[in-house]
């Protein structure tokens, strides 16, 4: 095969990768986030701020390793031997196939897995061009993947209700919890930071053995890194909550870094609702015609496309059907729960970056050996690198999906497992950036889906009461997971088919 041949299918290669890496934001970025929103921590649209830079840096600096595992290790490329073209074809129609189920689950509401979703995607192109001996069954290929979709989230699960009933038993139900909280919140931090250390070092390792730190010295280094953070977080952040919310005075989130050195700072005078509301100007409208007809111009209505998605009403905190649940679980001291908001945003932003560093590979893997195959007219070596833009192209399409179209997942999802507050929140996001850490260690393409989900059911149970968890959420979630592999595998191999087998001269 010629370099530069078959740019027909470069082209539309990119268009399907961006679909899918459009589909990964709306639906697993919005699951990463929905325990973050539910709980009144993060607005909708402040999540999405959020979430731009974390999964953009997350997916752009350490996608590269689970992204060779994806693209290589689920068919034999050795059956593509000769046929360049042919394996071109192939991962263009797994992207294809993958996009068209996870847009079309996501409009309905559906949270999939979009590792299950490119996983059978990729198998159903290898059955269809070279039958079932063409899949890499055994343990180092789909037998890997898939046994990692049922330990995730019993794992996620078990970590989250270790942590929360922790600090169930510990700060929330002490008499004098915010206090606890207090003293609580450094070891918070060390928890957050090691993880999230931990990751970096871990995923930021080269593939030589040249200066590879082993994996002692990384859990030293992330230690002393999270030891430290949390000295300055009871100095600092601990003085500042304490200030702030016993004393009631007048700081700002900017004033952290002085709150052991600034003086006091009474709190700020209340207006009334009349004071507030002002004096209006009889003698001029409201509105000119002017502004009236620049707020229906052109830049208006992009503006109102584009914030869109990040405008609605997720919460589902009215819905009447789920009143009973929602009272089911045991609730906490307003001011302690407060205590939990800063931190939760922390543990939202390590989930956010590790989801960025696994689940960008969903969509980059088969578009590298797109492009490198274009590029070069040969069948790349499974050690070849993922070029740079191309990880920065994923991770853009996964932000531009979680802006326009992620609120159908978080309305889905939202308070609809169980009654999320910011301290159920936490541990449930710290189970699964736990997780997904030890996953992303082993260049394991894991299901972020199964852990948050996973760890929500591990949270609920909490309560004491097995009615505090909707279980008829959790057989929806199941059905729409079983169905993702062969949905996908089947839309990819009829595609495939279609494409390789059609008659032609």
């Amino acid at each position: 095969m010629a370099t530069h041949e078959y740019t027909q299918i470069f082209i539309l290669g990119t268009i399907f990768a961006f679909c899918d890496a459009f589909g990964i934001g709306a639906n697993d970025v919005a699951n990463s986030f929905a325990t973050s929103v539910s709980s009144g921590t993060l607005s909708l649209k402040q999540a999405c701020v959020v979430a731009i830079f974390t999964e953009f840096l997350g997916a752009f600096l350490l996608g590269a390793n689970t992204a060779e595992t994806i693209r290589g290790g689920i068919v034999k490329l050795s059956y593509f031997e000769g046929r360049p073209d042919l394996l071109m074809l192939g991962m263009m129609t797994s992207v294809a196939g993958s996009a068209a189920w996870v847009i079309f689950a996501t409009t309905w509401g559906w949270p999939v897995s979009t590792t299950h979703s490119i996983t059978g995607a990729v198998m159903g192109m290898g059955i269809a061009a070279f039958g079932k001996d063409a899949v890499v069954w055994g343990w180092n290929g789909v037998s890997k993947i898939i046994s990692s979709w049922f330990l995730s989230p019993v794992i996620a699960a078990i970590v989250s209700a270790i942590i929360f009933l922790l600090t169930k038993y510990l700060v929330l139900r002490s008499e004098n919890s915010f206090r606890r909280g207090l003293v609580a919140i450094p070891f918070y931090f060390f928890l957050a930071f090691f993880v999230n250390m931990s990751l970096i070092l871990y995923r930021s390792r080269p593939n030589t053995q040249k200066n590879n730190w082993p994996s002692r010295k990384i859990l030293w280094v992330a230690a002393v890194v999270a030891g430290g953070v949390s000295i300055l977080s009871y100095i600092f952040y601990a003085k500042w909550l304490e200030r702030k919310i016993l004393k009631k005075e007048d700081l700002k989130w900017y004033h952290i870094p002085l709150a052991p050195f600034i003086k006091y700072r009474a709190p700020p005078v209340v207006r009334s609702d009349i004071e507030k509301q002002g004096i209006r100007d009889e003698s001029r409208p409201p509105y000119s015609t002017r502004q009236v007809s620049q707020e229906k111009g052109i830049f208006s209505r992009v503006k109102g496309f584009l914030l869109h998605g990040v405008n609605k009403d997720v919460r589902n905190l009215d819905n009447e059907n789920l009143y009973d649940m929602h009272e089911r679980a045991e609730k906490f001291d307003d001011q302690t729960e407060y205590l939990f908001n800063f931190i939760q945003i922390l543990s939202a932003v390590a989930a956010s970056f590790a989801h960025g560093s696994n689940d960008v590979a969903n969509a980059v893997g088969p578009y590298a050996t797109i492009y490198q195959v274009w590029q070069k007219g040969s069948i790349p070596g499974s050690e070849s690198p993922v070029p740079t833009w191309v990880l920065a192209f994923g991770s853009f399409g996964i932000d531009c999906g979680l802006v326009l179209y992620g609120y159908h997942i978080m309305r889905s999802l939202g308070n609809n497992i169980t009654y999320t507050t910011a301290s159920r929140a936490f541990c449930a996001e710290l189970g699964t950036s736990l997780t997904v850490v030890t996953a992303s260690k082993l260049s394991l393409p894991i299901s972020t889906t199964h852990c948050i989900t996973g760890s929500m059911a591990g949270v609920g149970l909490c309560n004491g009461d097995i009615h505090a968890v909707n279980w008829r959420m959790y057989a929806f979630c199941f059905f729409s997971w079983a169905m993702t592999l062969p949905a996908a595998g089947l839309v990819s191999g009829l595609f495939y088919s279609l494409i390789a087998f059609s008659p032609h001269q």
